[in-house]
């Protein structure tokens, strides 16, 4: 396939990293949903990392870390993604244009804070944020950003400084693009080899990681007291959540659509009814942010111990919902 003679398609998607996976491999002659993307690269996790602090709490998360999806991709597609960062932005300038001026879609680490069509109100200081560019006109490049509705447009100096963004997990200016790809089908056997991984990540021996780092983080959230800090620490919890990325819920929700479609390719429709209950575990998750959110504006009395207990019983439906996911494609 041409993909220089093809015209670029923007599709919305949930999250950036899937939604930019998605796009990047459709453009080269993939067909790729957002959510095989998600699933087929194994992204799906939980993680406490006490020892990683973002303004000064612990970082939580929902899905493995930045790139972590796009290299996942790169064995089922039979692919090689190139990866290229930049001591200097004139450098970094110079080496995107030439790849669009060869007619390449490439896709770019940024930081949300300095992305200029962004509404005020939802920009905050993570650099990693991935997007598309799939041209330039004048000074403007032309930008496909998966959690926009539609293209957009960036002066050269705005996306500069949104690729060399200093801080946690700065870009560099890394951009990437892929070869080739040496497959556009995703088989069957791929699709089982992702979910048994996802298995792994969730139920594996790590303290931090998968259902038992959500244990862990239960037992911190016990020993909190009622005073500032405790409510701040868990309106953090809520915020990693719910508004980094498409957080707990919402990646949950993404891996359900994936079982969907694994369901119909691998000829399992047990995995359609688990999609369901991984439906119903992301509304528990909701249902837990909801309940934090409650008791730091003052609706409910604040109850660290009840706020734990859901947290566990969340570990424990998902532990069975993982074992059971692993039997299912055994």
């Amino acid at each position: 396939m041409n993909a220089a003679a093809t015209p670029f398609r923007h599709r919305h998607a949930a999250h950036c990293e899937s939604g930019v996976a998605s796009n990047l491999f459709s453009h080269y002659g993939a067909s790729l949903s957002e959510a095989m993307a998600f699933g087929l690269s194994s992204a799906l996790s939980f993680a406490y990392l006490p020892f990683v602090k973002l303004t000064g709490f612990p970082l939580i998360a929902y899905r493995m870390p930045p790139k972590f999806i796009l290299k996942g991709l790169r064995k089922p597609f039979d692919v090689r993604l190139h990866f290229e960062t930049f001591s200097s932005e004139a450098q970094g300038q110079r080496r995107l244009d030439e790849l669009l001026d060869q007619g390449k879609v490439v896709g770019l680490q940024t930081s949300v804070y300095w992305l200029p069509y962004f509404p005020p109100d939802m920009r905050f200081h993570f650099n990693a944020h991935n997007l598309l560019v799939y041209g330039r006109e004048g000074d403007d490049y032309l930008i496909s950003d998966p959690v926009a509705e539609d293209p957009q447009r960036c002066a050269s100096a705005d996306l500069q400084r949104a690729r060399f963004a200093k801080g946690v997990l700065a870009p560099k200016g890394l951009l990437y693009y892929p070869d080739t790809l040496g497959r556009t089908e995703v088989s069957a056997a791929a699709v089982r080899q992702a979910i048994v991984k996802t298995t792994r990540i969730m139920l594996g021996p790590f303290p931090v990681v998968g259902v038992r780092g959500m244990r862990m983080l239960a037992r911190r959230i016990r020993k909190l007291h009622n005073d500032e800090y405790g409510l701040n620490y868990i309106g953090h919890i809520v915020r990693m959540q719910e508004e980094i990325g498409t957080g707990g819920a919402g990646f949950r929700f993404l891996y359900a659509s994936f079982l969907q479609e694994a369901a119909a390719l691998c000829a399992l429709p047990e995995l359609s009814l688990l999609a369901e209950r991984l439906n119903a575990i992301g509304d528990d998750w909701r249902g837990f942010a909801l309940q934090a959110v409650r008791m730091i504006k003052g609706r409910d009395t604040v109850d660290f111990a009840a706020l734990a207990d859901s947290l566990l019983a969340l570990a424990d439906q998902e532990k069975e919902f993982f074992r059971t996911l692993r039997n299912a494609v055994k």
